[in-house]
């Protein structure tokens, strides 16, 4: 007797076919313990899995290269450019700024064809390794009076930069010429009357890709944010691949309808303080209104149908509170008050250097004079750190708000536990010229060493200048106005954008891997993001539009195959319960079967119907 076995639930419909249990070989027909075996095993190799393709484990050995080819990638670039590479592509900024103007030249490779990854933009080096920069002197406000002369100025800036560029690259590299702060000052009919000029004849004179919208006067929020995306870029931040090693941060999508949030390498935020003006920039990871005029929103992808490049950076500029000038409005305040109180009580305080003006915010001992010649006022320091921060504090212009800083701007909140912040200019000189602390800032260490430095008298603070004690850039200017700038540095910090004394992720630096980051950088990756286009089939960003594909590929979704792979092998296994059940039924009916020929071989009785 023989009992067919259909297998087919598994299968198209052309693959049927029927087996006998006869023939099914041994392991067809485990035993429970084989079962219970098989299915260990499967659950070992879900989990290997999970560890070594999704990269959730120690022991990725994917992530672990990734690991490595994101910190090799940080290893700054000093070799020569290879200018006989005929797939470098190069570009240009020009920066106008109020002191003068400064052409850079940047370089990048063929894009790789990754809608996901930005230009790797490198400063040019030439032969001697050393950046193509040039500058020259005065600013190009200086022509306000004579524009038709603007070309003819930024004329040399670009004859250099043309002689390190490859003629045949000259059509197809792009020119950006940017204006700062000294065009700013300008009346509006002064600006467009320059840069009219540039537009007209930088075309006629060289052959850089170069359009009318490429020659602007930008804002300083625009800087700022051109700034912080420098040195983001430098540090590789928008490098978005997985890496245990990098803080991370959950980032909440502008504009996505349901508020799409995405987990990203943590970006870092820029303090910068210069003579005239302080700057904040950083990124706000929770959507909240803002000002428009204090925030940035910008996609630095060149797909503009992805998010995972697109920010939202606060930037805010108070002018006024650079170093030097809050020494200036310090001294006003110093001269008014004391002829006001010269007046009142019938005195002549600080009119003569026998009878100064107490300073705490200079040296001990040290003898200055302020003020123009008929409101002279001296002054002798008494190097007291924390008497001069709280007569620092009224110029900080707060409110009781709590959610404002400097001149009651307000200042979205910041998550000092998981943030990083870098300070340059000011932030670094402070910190590095004199008290020679630069790098991870520690405000209990800074204090201190800033008392220490205003209480020593002037002489021996000299003696040391004199010795070489300091930074090889430290003038006596820096050493007379080191006291009153610290203490400055300190409330702007603390005081001003309420930075914990406790923060411990501030790093003060004149350099990111050893380069000079300028804002011009992120000028040029930013207006040149769309560029990668022309390395990217079509058909994968197609593709990359497709929200199926995004959301349900199996090739993207580790976790959808994975659990396809776990349904196709409990079906595999119940289907090999239901083929053991079948044996064995098949082999009692055989064993009944022998039994009843038996019986009636003994009976002798033949013609006994049996029915099964």
């Amino acid at each position: 007797m023989g009992y067919l076995i259909s297998i087919s639930c598994l299968f198209p419909a052309s693959w049927h076919f029927s087996l006998s249990p006869v023939v099914l070989p041994r392991f067809l027909l485990p035993s429970f313990r084989q079962l219970l075996l098989l299915g260990l095993l499967t659950g070992v190799m879900g989990l290997l899995y999970l560890l070594l393709v999704t990269g959730k484990g120690q022991y990725s050995w994917l992530r672990e290269d990734r690991h490595i080819h994101t910190h090799l990638g940080r290893v700054p670039d000093m070799e020569a450019t290879d200018t006989n590479n005929p797939n470098l592509n190069y570009g240009l900024v020009v920066d106008c700024g109020s002191s003068g103007s400064r052409v850079f030249v940047y370089t990048w490779p063929r894009h790789n064809g990754n809608p996901h990854e930005l230009l790797d933009i490198k400063q040019m080096r030439d032969k001697h390794r050393k950046p193509v920069v040039m500058k020259i002197k005065p600013g190009i406000s200086e022509y306000a009076s004579t524009p038709d002369k603007a070309s003819d100025y930024i004329s040399p800036l670009l004859s250099f930069a043309a002689q390190h560029i490859p003629k045949n690259k000259h059509q197809e590299t792009p020119l950006y010429i940017l204006c700062t702060a000294g065009m700013r000052v300008l009346p509006e009919s002064q600006q467009e009357a320059l840069l009219e000029d540039l537009r007209t004849d930088i075309p006629v004179n060289f052959n850089f890709l170069f359009s009318d919208s490429h020659v602007e006067v930008i804002s300083g929020k625009q800087e700022g944010v051109y700034a912080w995306i420098g040195i983001n870029f430098v540090l590789g931040r928008f490098n978005h691949v997985e890496d245990e090693h990098e803080a991370v941060v959950e980032v909440q999508v502008p504009g996505s309808d349901q508020q799409e949030t995405l987990v990203r390498k943590r970006t870092a935020g820029v303090l910068d303080m210069g003579g005239v003006s302080t700057q904040i920039a950083y990124e706000v990871p929770k959507t909240e209104e803002i000002a428009k005029n204090l925030l940035a929103e910008f996609n630095l992808g060149c797909d503009a149908h992805r998010t995972e490049h697109v920010y939202r950076v606060y930037v805010s500029t108070f002018l006024g509170f650079g170093g030097n000038a809050a020494r200036q409005r310090y001294e006003e305040n110093l001269i008014s008050t004391t002829q006001i109180q010269n007046k009142l009580l019938g005195q002549h305080q600080g009119e003569i250097a026998d009878s100064p003006i107490l300073d705490p915010c200079l040296p001990a001992d040290l003898q200055d004079e302020v003020g123009p010649q008929e409101q002279r006022v001296h002054l002798r320091g008494t190097g007291d750190f924390d008497r001069c921060r709280l007569l620092l504090q009224p110029f900080l212009n707060r409110t009781n708000d709590t959610s404002t800083s400097l001149n009651g701007v307000y200042q979205p909140p910041i998550n000092f536990t998981n943030s990083q912040f870098y300070g340059f200019s000011e932030f670094y000189y402070c910190t590095e010229d004199v008290l020679r602390m630069g790098g991870d800032y520690n405000s209990t260490k800074y204090s201190n060493a800033a008392k220490s430095y205003c209480a020593t008298q002037w002489k021996t603070l000299k003696e040391r200048f004199d010795r070489g004690l300091y930074a090889s850039h430290a003038d006596q200017h820096r050493l007379k106005y080191q006291c009153f700038k610290s203490a400055w540095m300190y409330e702007v910090l603390h005081s001003g954008f309420v930075f914990p004394a406790a923060y411990e992720n501030l790093r003060t630096a004149l350099l990111v891997y050893d380069k000079e980051v300028q804002w011009t950088l992120g000028a040029i990756l930013y207006r040149t993001r769309f560029l990668p286009l022309r390395d990217i089939p079509q058909e994968s960003l197609k593709g990359s539009h497709s929200h199926w594909h995004r959301s349900f590929s199996f090739m993207n979704n580790h976790y959808l195959f994975l659990a396809c792979f776990l349904v196709v092998v409990l079906s595999i296994l119940l289907y090999l319960l239901r083929l053991r059940r079948i044996h064995k039924r098949s082999t009692l009916l055989r064993g009944a079967s022998a039994s009843v020929q038996w019986l009636e071989e003994g009976l002798g009785s033949p013609d006994l119907p049996v029915t099964l």
